[in-house]
Parts: structure tokens; C-alpha cells; sequence
């Protein structure tokens, strides 16, 4: 899958892949991790450069989890799951049709502040771990023949 670097048909064929916009904040991070990973945004070169268009649904949730005895939320569970489609821009082919997601536990203390920042740092660290994963099965397809 590998072979050739950046210059590997793999490669070649990921850096095909315009991404479109995601909605929401998650939708930014998502869009700019997997804008970095498939090597370029193609979208500003023209639409002859895009073989392909990557159109991504998310769904990003925050529920409190671990109750103490004064009814206070302990921990919370973010979790960030997306619904994504290959499309072959020529024909407009569904080429791939797929999900992939993640969740991160989070300590609920005592700091507002700090739970908001341990809120938006899951966040970040889920949209990359999202975009890895779909980066990663759009490598397999496209490098079926």
C-alpha cells in the first residue's frame, strides 16, 4: 500500500480526493485532518484535478456518565462518529459508502474551565483519530484496481 512514497499509486490516487465541507466545529477539524492527510486540498486547483469527492455526516455527542451521590456528573463520554461516501465525481458513483468514529472518557472537576478545555481537546484528538480512520479505508479502496 506503501510502495513508492509519495509518488505510490496510492498516494497519487488520495491526492485525487477533494474533501467537502463538513458542517459544525467538528466538521472544520475533521475537514482540515483530512485535508493535511490526503496531501493537498484539490478543490482550489480546479475540478479536473478531483477523481473523486469525499462528502462526510457527523455526529458528535457529549453525555454524563458516573453520577455522585449529590446527583453532580463525574465523568462525561464524547463521541464523534462519522458516515462517509467516496463519490466518483465524473459519474457521480458511490465508490465507498462507510462509517468510522471514536470516543474519550473525561473527568468532570471542579474548574468549569477545565472541563471545557478537556471537552475541546477530546474533540481535536477525536477528529484526527476519525480522519486517520477513513484516510486509512480510502487507501484500501483506491488501491484496489
Amino acid at each position: 500500500m506503501y510502495a513508492g512514497g509519495g509518488s505510490g499509486a496510492v498516494a497519487q490516487a488520495l491526492g485525487t480526493v477533494a474533501v467537502a465541507p463538513i458542517e459544525g466545529q467538528a466538521g472544520w477539524l475533521v475537514r482540515n485532518a483530512l485535508v493535511d492527510r490526503l496531501g493537498g486540498d484539490v478543490e482550489g486547483t480546479g475540478e479536473s484535478a478531483a477523481r473523486y469527492r469525499l462528502e462526510v455526516r457527523l455526529d458528535d455527542k457529549l453525555e454524563g456518565l458516573g453520577l455522585l451521590g449529590d446527583d453532580t456528573i463525574a465523568r462525561e463520554r464524547r463521541t464523534l462518529r462519522a458516515r462517509y461516501q467516496l463519490v466518483d465525481a465524473a459519474s457521480g458513483a458511490i465508490v465507498l459508502d462507510a462509517t468510522a468514529g471514536s470516543d474519550a472518557g473525561i473527568d468532570v472537576v471542579s474548574s468549569e474551565y477545565a472541563v471545557i478545555a478537556a471537552e475541546q481537546t477530546a474533540l481535536e484528538n477525536l477528529a484526527k483519530v476519525v480522519a486517520d480512520q477513513i484516510v486509512t479505508r480510502l487507501a484500501v479502496k483506491l488501491r484496489q484496481p
